[in-house]
């Protein structure tokens, strides 16, 4: 396994160790039960997977390298490096500024910059438009592009199928960076149309079957099918995709239902299916799997309320929120600071878009004659290092928890 060369303030004393001491003892990653550390009045189980990827570790690295190699010089990321406060916040202290924001407002003309500057591209990749763009100013994009090789996968993926006449379905938030760099990607290749979620997809499915008109198609998918598009030919042979972030059971789903679409528009044997729907089984992020595989074992074990780390507009981080939150109280925040104190805490609402302030979160659902239990978890971007804060700060309020150093010495490789 590659190991990466991340600042150590992102490592943690507690989680990093745990999680080594978990992988040592599960190569195959085929147990995902969580991790119990048992502090007497306070016990957290937590998940087997969480945390920085692969892909984000590798964009990490790389984007410090860029500031290390070139003192003196201007450094831009097209937007956020990964969608994490703590390591954005980092990168601009630093000097590092943003071109755009998230949903692609310019916050840096193209004009103001030259080929002695240095652009990173950040771990969801960009559009075509945008590297040409830079290559245009003379700017070598290659050098530190931190694309995240999953989603390069899915951009192959959705080439191979398009040299195969096939349609591209990406399933994605229309305006995510990732899903804009996937659809620019995929658009050279085949004719491409976003759907964000089942109910689109449902809806997709009427033109398939001519139920619905291209007019309306139009106006229903605007912003989010490539130019020429033409719904009655090229929804004849379609393939699903997605934005490697999104529930890969939602994913699933959809290309599941989009082929039984298929196979009853056009009376398909099994033998027939590849004909108007190709397999993209394999574009499913390994990562992305594990964490909500982890999260939903962390689900079949009763806690008193769940506590999901990351910034408010990771999508992956969104999801396990969303899993959790059907089950129990779950308060999602960027670090301990949102922790105000043992019986305030200050969260986001995944509904409202806001954060709230939720009051006894601490003692709301417990019961006197067992231990205060919380399910913790963080999304793919979010450093060891805020998940130790979380769980120190709530250790913070039971005077007589056991030390940490006598808690962690069971797991010590």
């Amino acid at each position: 396994m590659k190991s990466f060369d991340i600042p150590e303030y992102y490592r943690s004393s507690i989680i990093t160790p745990l999680k080594e001491f978990r992988r040592r003892r599960d190569k195959l990653k085929r147990d995902f039960t969580p991790t119990v550390l048992d502090f007497g009045p306070v016990r957290f189980l937590v998940a087997r997977h969480f945390g920085f990827c692969y892909g984000v570790e590798n964009a990490v690295e790389i984007a410090y390298k860029a500031i290390a190699e070139n003192p003196g010089k201007r450094i831009f990321l097209l937007s956020e490096m990964i969608h994490n406060p703590d390591v954005n916040a980092d990168l601009q202290s630093r000097g590092v500024r943003f071109l755009m924001d998230t949903k692609g407002n310019q916050l840096v003309n193209w004009a103001e910059l030259t080929p002695d500057d240095v652009v990173i591209i950040p771990a969801f990749g960009t559009t075509l438009e945008i590297q040409q763009q830079l290559a245009a100013i003379g700017l070598d994009v290659a050098k530190y592009d931190t694309t995240c090789p999953f989603v390069e996968k899915v951009w192959n993926k959705a080439g191979q199928i398009g040299q195969k006449n096939y349609t591209v379905v990406v399933h994605g938030k229309p305006t995510h960076e990732e899903t804009r760099a996937t659809f620019s990607h995929s658009k050279e290749a085949a004719p491409t149309v976003v759907v964000k979620d089942m109910a689109q997809a449902q809806r997709l499915a009427r033109y398939i079957t001519g139920e619905a008109s291209a007019t309306e198609f139009f106006s229903e998918f605007a912003g989010q099918y490539s130019d020429g598009f033409d719904p009655g030919r090229d929804l004849r042979r379609i393939g699903v995709v997605n934005q490697t972030t999104m529930l890969a059971s939602d994913t699933q789903g959809i290309a599941d239902y989009l082929k039984q679409v298929m196979i009853r528009q056009y009376a398909l044997q099994p033998d027939q299916i590849d004909a108007h729907f190709a397999n993209t089984r394999d574009t499913l992020c390994y990562a992305t799997n594990d964490n909500q595989d982890a999260t939903y074992a962390l689900l079949t074990y009763e806690a008193d309320f769940a506590i999901v780390a990351g910034g408010y507009n990771s999508s992956n981080t969104s999801h396990i929120v969303e899993l959790c939150a059907e089950k129990l109280p779950t308060y999602f925040i960027e670090s301990e600071q949102k922790i105000l104190s043992e019986t305030l805490i200050r969260h986001f609402d995944n509904h409202t878009k806001q954060e709230i302030v939720t009051e006894n979160f601490l003692t709301a659902s417990t019961q006197p004659d067992r231990p205060v239990t919380v399910l913790l978890t963080c999304g793919a971007s979010c450093p060891d290092a805020v998940v130790e804060g979380i769980l120190l700060r709530l250790v913070g309020f039971f005077p007589d928890a056991r030390p940490v150093g006598e808690v962690m010495s069971e797991f010590m490789v």
